[in-house]
Formats: structure tokens, sequence, C-alpha cells
């Protein structure tokens, strides 16, 4: 199956809330009113049709990092977060070609599909790989990593679990140290910088070998929920 395959499955100006063929679709924009969309949870036969512990990745770009995961550990589920259809397609066309039951996408915004949808302590572990640093000061309210966004990953975090932040960009870093290092019921799985350049068995994307083809170097970071 070639990306161009997966067509949206409503005209645009009837953007709806919608789960097609191994997608949910979650216009940025289109907030539901009351009783209109129920989330089915995850083990949903238009979902996973399962229980098995649920991985999710935002910023999942075209999503070679997490179909090679779903791969690798067919009993685990996995999230693929990502707003770009074009990207979505790219997952797709993976999951179909791979055949991969085990991974799910969701097309839309990363905060708004937690905050109104992931269940309570339902995430068994959460990947967030190489997000937009928006490096200007003044576009830093644009960032995935807020403090807000923060507690949502600790209110669908299952205990004990955690959340690994992948970057090349070292003031997201250390906007990701400051933010995580605030919020009292998560603790680093490293001391002090709070992170490793070493996680060779990590797996790797686009982005991953783009960045460090330029000499960049990985930062990988770990908090793990522990309250």
């Amino acid at each position: 199956m070639k990306p161009e395959d997966l067509k949206p499955p409503y005209a645009k100006e009837e953007r709806r809330i919608f789960i097609h063929d191994r997608v949910w679709f979650l216009p940025n924009d289109r907030l539901p009113p009351p009783n209109e969309f129920v989330f089915p949870g995850w083990e949903h036969p238009d979902i996973f049709g399962n229980n098995h512990p649920v991985c999710i990745e935002y910023c999942s770009g075209n999503g070679a990092w997490i179909a090679g995961k779903a791969q690798a550990n067919p009993h685990l589920n996995w999230v693929a977060v990502e707003r770009k259809f074009d990207r979505v397609r790219k997952i797709w066309s993976k999951i179909k070609n791979l055949d991969l039951p085990n991974l799910f996408i969701i097309c839309g915004e990363a905060h708004q599909a937690t905050r109104t949808y992931f269940p309570e302590c339902s995430a068994h572990d959460v990947y967030i790989n190489f997000p937009d640093p928006w490096p200007k000061a003044r576009h830093a309210k644009n960032r995935l990593i807020q403090a807000e966004f923060a507690q949502q990953l600790w209110r669908i975090l299952q205990e004990g679990r955690s959340l690994t932040f992948v970057t090349d960009d070292p003031p997201y870093s250390e906007w990701l140290i400051e933010v995580m290092t605030a919020h009292k019921g998560f603790s680093s799985s490293y001391p002090s910088p709070y992170y490793t350049t070493d996680e060779s068995c990590y797996g790797t994307s686009y982005f991953d070998q783009l960045w460090r083809s330029k000499g960049r170097t990985i930062r990988y970071h770990k908090f793990q929920k522990s309250c």
C-alpha cells in the first residue's frame, strides 16, 4: 500500500471526529458537543481489540521508530500521535505493508487528544521523539512540553511507568528538565544533568538519522511516575 491510498473519510468542510481503518481522525479545531463522540477504549475492536499494555509515541513523524517497535514487540499495543496528515499516511502504509495490528494512529494535536480522551492510568509507557523545539523565545509557548501537558502525562501513565523524551536541541532539553523536575509526581531515571547520550538499543527514525548526519548530539531523558 502507498501512503496516497489513505483517503480522508469525509470532505474537508465535513470534518468530524472519526475512527476509520486504523486511524483516529481528530481535527484540531473540532471539539464535539457532549455525547457526540465517546472514546470507546483501547480494547475496542476498532482500535486494538485486546487489553495488552498501551505505549504512546507523540510526534511520530513518518513512523519509522514506532513501526520498528511494533514489529519487535507484538505483545504491546502502540499508538502513534501525529498531527500532519502527510505523515499519518506514511505511518498507515507501514501498518498495512508490515502487517502491524498492534499499531494505531491518531491524526490530531497531542495535548487535545490526551486531555480530552485518554483514560487515567491507561498508558504503559510514553515516548516523545524529536518534537519541534520552537527555538525562538517568543514561540516557546508553542512547545509540546508545558507544565499542563506534564500533568496530563502523569495522569495517563500507570504508576512506576515512564516518559522518554529525545531531542537534539540543548535548549529544549533544558526546558524539559526544568518542567519535569518541577513536577512532584516524576523522578528522573538519570542523575544530574538528567539525560544520557548513549542509548544504543533505543531505535532510530528519520530525524534521528538526519541530526546525527549533521553532527548533532542526541539527548535521551527518562522520567518515571513516582507517585
